[in-house]
């Protein structure tokens, strides 16, 4: 398995499939990065702690406590 730079300095494998839409964009189906992987895990960790902290109850202006 060679790998090959592409004229914008990008890495690919030879069998990885090109498509091209428009003549401008170019999508290339592969590995997704690292970084993208922590940034879907740190917002669905975020997303579970907001909807334990903060969804539920009546809503705002709705809470009818005795103050």
């Amino acid at each position: 398995m060679t790998i090959n730079s592409d004229e914008h300095g990008g890495r690919h494998r030879p069998e990885d499939e090109l498509e091209e839409y428009g003549g401008h964009i170019q999508a290339r189906h592969g590995t997704i990065p690292a970084w993208l992987l922590v940034v879907y895990l740190v917002l669905f960790i975020f997303s579970l702690y907001y909807a334990y902290e903060f969804w539920g109850g009546l809503g705002p202006g709705l809470d009818y406590t005795v103050k």
